[in-house]
């Protein structure tokens, strides 16, 4: 059995397209995680999932990092890196990680996240945030939605969910109200949404319902209206 170094070093004879993409082992105790940098909260069960695959041996994709004065900061792979530590913790033995170099400047690594198709999806929350992040350093809607590949509508959306308010955010967070239904109350409402939102939670908690539909946060919302909004949205 040959291997992808032997095709690669005889590509003269053999003719392949085979080329080299490096990566490196970097010993886990020279990563770092910067506080603040990755636009997904950790979630616990995912950093499990890697800590079981670390124990059984099994390939997990190499991390996107940046080598910076501290030591290796991991750009793309949080979970990974949290698995890895704490499959140490059970016992297993990582001493590397695979890693590669993540080139770009501050927009290009929050457009990477946002585009990056490894790993759990980003919640509507995280993808408005990554957005504002651009926002605040100076990008234009359109410019944004061209840099994520994403509408300027979704962009637009995304925006005005962080302008929601805190405890209507707060609903969409513990998923008693969808980040589309809460758009929608904020659009119709303006900064009474968060009022009307928990006066109609109460009301859908008091018939046994956990979760605000948009028909019982907005009756008056059509259902044409409904479709037009969620074409707008998506």
């Amino acid at each position: 059995m040959s291997s992808l170094y032997q095709l690669y070093k005889h590509k003269d004879k053999n003719g392949t397209g085979t080329v080299v993409n490096k990566t490196y082992t970097v010993p886990l105790s020279e990563l770092y995680v910067e506080p603040g940098l990755n636009i997904r909260e950790i979630d616990q069960d995912h950093v499990a999932e890697f800590r079981d695959a670390f124990i059984a041996g099994e390939s997990v994709p190499p991390l996107d990092v940046q080598v910076t004065e501290k030591g290796v900061k991991v750009i793309d792979g949080h979970h990974r890196y949290y698995g890895a530590i704490e499959a140490t913790k059970a016992g297993a033995d990582i001493i590397r990680l695979e890693c590669k170099d993540f080139v770009g400047n501050e927009a290009d690594r929050i457009a990477f996240m946002v585009t990056r198709n490894q790993g759990k999806p980003l919640t509507a929350l995280e993808r408005a945030a990554a957005y504002q992040r651009l926002r605040n350093q100076g990008w234009e809607p359109d410019e944004i939605a061209k840099k994520v590949k994403r509408s300027l509508s979704d962009v637009d959306y995304h925006l005005h969910l962080l302008t929601c308010g805190e405890e209507l955010i707060s609903m969409v967070r513990a998923g008693e109200v969808s980040p589309t239904t809460a758009v929608a109350l904020s659009r119709e409402h303006g900064p009474l949404a968060a009022s009307v939102a928990v006066r109609q939670m109460d009301k859908a908690r008091a018939s046994g319902k956990s979760k605000l539909t948009r028909s019982a946060a907005l009756p008056q919302f059509s259902a044409a209206k409904a479709r037009q909004f969620l074409q707008i949205v998506r």
